[in-house]
């Protein structure tokens, strides 16, 4: 992670997110839960916020991947 990313920010490093971390926009506070997935993309629950395109952005706002924060409770 550089200093370009925001505070909290996990920006990129799926190495240390377990399956089931759950994920805030920074922008509009959208949360991705692996175990609901995401209707707008069509992603199935399951699906892990590390197994998602690279092109996926958040369904409400579409701010980046990488600037989602990490949910406490994901960890």
């Amino acid at each position: 992670m550089n200093g370009s990313f925001f505070a909290g920010a996990f920006g990129g490093d799926m190495s240390k997110l377990p399956p089931q971390t759950r994920l805030e926009c920074k922008i509009c506070w959208y949360v991705y839960d692996p175990a609901v997935g995401d209707e707008v993309w069509q992603m199935l629950p399951g699906t892990a916020f590390s197994d998602l395109p690279d092109h996926w952005s958040c369904p409400e706002c579409d701010s980046k991947k990488q600037d989602f924060l990490v949910l406490d409770d994901g960890l």
